[in-house]
């Protein structure tokens, strides 16, 4: 491992992981459920989505915030404010972003568009194919769900960045990796 690197405390699929990964989830959920009205729908702010930056020191945290996103994406399509389809395609946004920040992200600063890419695509194509935004071009579904995704990443990088400097982030979050950050 590098220098920068270490072993979750506990070890993978430890209970402490299987934990901090529920509590995560139930984060994501709270945050979403949140606001509903701005969490659902055709401009998304989902401020839960700043939590996804947290992959950049925990990779293992990829887990929780994809269950979120799906426990979240099944709630609103029971409510009937977001489309069945997005419990399979929003999730997926999550996912792929998740994995993006933790494994191929060197700097913070880039780890906060992988989100933005994925949800406006993927999220943005759904929203088109379903004509939930009217008559909207594919690239105005893809500019309004990123726009949404980029106000909720950069309040989260804004708070990250704030956090990280606290002395009390390491021992709360215990960081894997990037322990010596670079914005």
């Amino acid at each position: 491992m590098a220098h920068n690197e270490s072993k979750p405390s506990g070890g993978f699929f430890s209970v402490r992981m299987i934990a901090e990964n529920s509590i995560i989830a139930a984060l994501y959920v709270a945050l979403t459920l949140l606001v509903p009205v701005l969490s659902f729908g055709p401009i998304q702010c989902r401020f839960s989505e700043a939590l996804v930056l947290l992959c950049f020191w925990r990779p293992d945290i990829t887990i929780g915030l994809t269950i979120g996103c799906l426990i979240s994406n099944g709630i609103g399509a029971a409510l009937g404010v977001n489309f069945a389809i997005d419990i399979l395609f929003g999730t997926l946004a999550t996912l792929l972003s998740c994995l993006l920040i933790s494994f191929f992200s060197k700097r913070l600063f880039i780890a906060w568009i992988w989100p933005v890419l994925f949800n406006a695509f993927i999220v943005g194509t759904e929203l088109y194919l379903l004509e939930v935004m009217g008559e909207l071009a594919l690239w105005q579904n893809w500019l309004y769900v990123g726009i949404g995704e980029t106000i909720a990443l950069a309040a989260g990088y804004v708070l990250w960045v704030v956090l990280a400097h606290l002395k009390i982030f390491n021992k709360v979050f215990e960081p894997t990796r990037h322990q010596d950050v670079k914005w």
